[in-house]
């Protein structure tokens, strides 16, 4: 498009633009901010907000995640916004690149959604169920301990160790969720213990 503008025209133009962004300049902008503000609690009025923790490094910090559609009304639930936790005192709403990206992470059709397992000989993983996978995972941890566990050390002096195993936590969870899982990891035995935050 060629638009052909007189110097009468352009004047008018830029006069109209140093306007604007005077008015702009001497807050009168703020009528568009508090219209912005006005607006966007009815953008996730109707949404459901989940307070969870971000799943990318061992900062953990706090989202909110708001989805559309209500499971107990046996509805598909589909997120439509995650942001920062504005109380959350890990982060105080900020999220870095990754954690803003979160909704891409959640929607992206790479996304592993199930346990796979790639059989003795195949080149390929295929899916199973969770409690298929549950109980495979069991069952080696059951056979690997009963086989390699050290009830004593080559003085005779009781250990209890179990060394041929290692466990890596997640560092993006609860106190109360660590701790158990610590309980639960040193009550089998297992020396090889170690927090994502460290990796």
């Amino acid at each position: 498009m060629n638009m052909e503008l007189s110097r009468r025209s352009f004047l008018k133009v830029a006069g109209a633009g140093v306007a604007a962004t005077s008015l702009g300049a001497m807050g009168f902008g703020e009528a568009e901010a508090a219209e912005i503000a006005h607006v966007r609690p009815f953008k996730l009025a109707t949404t459901t907000e989940t307070r969870n923790t971000c799943p990318y490094c061992s900062v953990a910090c706090g989202i909110i995640i708001y989805s559309k559609g209500d499971v107990r009304k046996g509805e598909t639930a589909e997120i439509t916004h995650i942001e920062g936790d504005a109380d959350h005192p890990t982060n105080r709403g900020t999220l870095c690149p990754k954690g803003a990206a979160l909704k891409d992470f959640v929607k992206a059709p790479t996304r592993l959604t199930q346990p796979k397992i790639r059989r003795a000989g195949s080149a390929t993983l295929e899916p199973i169920s969770w409690d298929e996978a549950l109980t495979k995972i069991a069952r080696a941890m059951k056979d690997d301990r009963d086989a390699n566990f050290l009830l004593a050390n080559e003085k005779g002096l009781p250990v209890n160790r179990w060394t041929t195993t290692g466990f890596l936590a997640a560092s993006a969870t609860t106190n109360e969720t660590a701790w158990a899982t610590f309980k639960v990891v040193k009550a089998l035995g297992i020396a090889g213990f170690d927090n994502q935050a460290r990796v």
